[in-house]
């Protein structure tokens, strides 16, 4: 299993093939001096340019980074790898004529990449020796399937700065005021044309006194006093309520292993940077 974190995931698919190019010697090269190298290391290199050896290897990255996207390994396929990574090994070359392999930012670069790649074979080497079991991800989902509860709430609310706003409003519903128009006053950007709908959730998706009025409400109820929050003052309507309905579990399980993956990758962070001498 590849760990694919945000920052790694960029690094190890956009940056890995290019860390050659930029953080080779500035020595000049041989064709003779590369042939002798690859005849000590038992591979051929892809290609010898002005004396700068190609690594087959870095080919292998590019196809399997290509194949991986969907394409086929053809020769078609293969000889345009090689064709651009003798371009890249050309521009590196006329790069490091100028000294841009030595300029600050670009050797910036070049150790961040290096330091990227390194930290994320680890990473996939760390959690390929502790792995996430089927039965923690069972676990986690049945964990997760608690915590639904066992209703979810459709809701509606109109949002105002002022308490009094709020009481008028409930005095408009009193009297036979329809939600729908009334919630076209709300602050709330986002339903204020849809009726104050704000769909259907838990209780504990919402703010605690929010949640908490909404389970004491019946269907087609709305408050009858003013619901503060940091937000204003609500009036919440209930449209109706339902019994939670979990994903199957082969329809989240992958997600969920990830997630578990994640966790240990983070703990073990977590724990080094606990132990780490910081200055």
């Amino acid at each position: 299993m590849n760990l694919k974190l945000s920052l790694l995931a960029a690094v190890l698919v956009g940056t890995i093939v290019s860390v050659p190019a930029s953080a080779q010697t500035t020595k000049k090269s041989t064709a003779a001096t590369a042939a002798s190298k690859a005849a000590v290391s038992g591979k051929t290199p892809l290609a010898v340019v002005n004396g700068g050896a190609i690594s087959t290897g870095m080919a292998d990255l590019l196809i399997e980074d290509q194949t991986a996207q969907g394409q086929q390994n053809t020769p078609e396929l293969r000889s345009a790898v090689r064709e651009e990574l003798i371009k890249r090994e050309l521009l590196a070359q006329e790069a490091r004529k100028r000294g841009l392999d030595k300029n600050d930012q670009a050797v910036a670069r070049v150790d961040l990449a290096r330091q990227s790649i390194l930290l994320g074979l680890y990473l996939d080497q760390y959690v390929k020796e502790h792995p996430v079991s089927d039965a923690d991800v069972h676990a986690e989902y049945d964990h997760q399937v608690s915590l639904l509860g066992d209703k979810d709430y459709h809701v509606r609310h109109i949002l105002v700065d002022k308490e009094e706003d709020a009481q008028a409003i409930i005095k408009k519903l009193d009297a036979g005021g329809k939600f729908e128009e009334l919630a076209k006053q709300s602050k709330d950007e986002g339903t204020k044309d849809t009726g104050g709908d704000l769909g259907w959730g838990r209780a504990q998706d919402y703010a605690a006194n929010f949640g908490d009025s909404v389970t004491q409400l019946e269907k087609g109820q709305y408050t009858k006093q003013p619901v503060k929050s940091s937000f204003g003052y609500h009036v919440i309507l209930l449209e109706d309520t339902r019994k939670p309905v979990a994903p199957a579990f082969e329809a989240v399980s992958d997600k969920v292993k990830q997630s578990l993956t994640q966790q240990i990758v983070q703990k073990h962070i977590a724990e080094l940077m606990s132990k780490a001498k910081i200055q």
